[in-house]
């Protein structure tokens, strides 16, 4: 029989429930990673109608750009990873994917993968009658520059039917090196330094 709480209000648990439910977090939070993986196939069957690619391949796209201009792996990660709300939170997805990665990568690549959406309108918010230039809002920001070239590259470039992404499998034992890192690590989240996107 499965351990279970005592209490059916959070206010009246113990402390022996407390611990019964760290110690069942911990193989739980093991399995972000599986998780991830799970909804980037997802990308792959279920998607956005109208573009010539799925979202999973957009992923892959966008990833293996990152990789081929010398990213490291927070950034490889960040481009495969940066549309992985789209699923549950299509109208906040950045904001959403960010939440995903944000204690697992550097503050910089979080940064941009939450505010790629707006950064992305400067190519399509005019056809919408959108303020394509909503992104100089942050222009005095650190992270404006990596925001522009990440969309710039790995983001809005990578809808090619065409293009020879790597395979998932590739980049899976990164996500799993991502995230199997201690979360909110202070070495591994490194606040306030802007790291290059693409190899000197």
């Amino acid at each position: 029989m499965t351990e279970t709480v005592s209490f059916t209000q959070m206010r009246d648990g113990t402390k022996e429930d407390y611990e019964l439910l760290e110690r069942k977090e911990k193989p739980f939070l093991a399995l972000t990673g599986d998780r991830v993986m799970d909804e980037l196939r997802r990308q792959g069957e279920v998607t956005l109608e109208g573009y010539r690619i799925t979202r999973l391949e957009h992923a892959l796209q966008s990833a293996t750009r990152a990789e081929r201009d010398g990213a490291d792996i927070d950034w490889i990660v960040g481009a495969l990873l940066h549309d992985i709300g789209d699923g549950l939170a299509p109208q906040n997805h950045d904001r959403m994917s960010a939440e995903v990665i944000r204690p697992f990568v550097r503050w910089d690549v979080a940064w941009v993968v939450e505010h790629h959406g707006l950064f992305q309108m400067l190519y399509y918010g005019h056809h919408y009658g959108w303020d394509r230039n909503a992104r100089d809002r942050y222009r005095d920001h650190p992270c404006f520059e990596s925001c522009a070239t990440f969309c710039e590259r790995w983001d809005q470039s990578s809808f090619d039917p065409d293009y020879d992404s790597k395979p998932l499998e590739y980049f899976e034992p990164m996500v799993r090196e991502v995230f199997g890192r201690k979360a909110y690590a202070a070495d591994v989240l490194r606040e306030g330094e802007v790291s290059p996107l693409v190899a000197a």
